[in-house]
């Protein structure tokens, strides 16, 4: 099996999921969205049970393969700490993150999305690029 399996399928997971809640519930699997909503006490039920998915997903991957998921992350607490900051920032700034924008707002060919998917990744590039260079 090769490594991309793992990635494709998450990635099809995510479109199905996208999709079924939008054809079932009629909302946008915006993950910043549902978080920002849950914290501010609106639509508790939905926002709690995505939210909760998501949080799940690590420990039903413990339970079936009997090992945690393997995460490294080298970056200082700092650096995590105020990148998370200004991915909030951004996702605000930007009307929605990239599971919003990306997955569903393409899919429904909105120009405020492709516009706000090709800043994310227009970005990411250049931040990956000169991390690299730089460490």
């Amino acid at each position: 099996m090769t490594p991309y399996w793992s990635s494709l399928f998450g990635g099809m997971l995510l479109g199905v999921s996208a999709v079924l809640l939008m054809l079932l519930n009629g909302r946008v699997a915006g993950i910043s969205g549902m978080v920002g909503r849950l914290v501010q006490g609106q639509n508790l039920a939905a926002n709690a049970a995505f939210v909760l998915g998501l949080v799940s997903g690590p420990m039903l991957y413990w339970a079936w393969f009997g090992q945690p998921p393997v995460v490294t992350i080298s970056a200082s607490w700092p650096v995590i700490l105020i990148s998370g900051f200004l991915v909030g920032f951004g996702t605000r700034m930007g009307s929605g993150c990239t599971s919003g924008h990306g997955i569903i707002g393409l899919a429904r060919f909105s120009k405020r999305s492709l516009a706000a998917t090709l800043t994310f990744l227009t970005f990411g590039i250049a931040a990956a690029t000169i991390w690299g260079a730089v460490s």
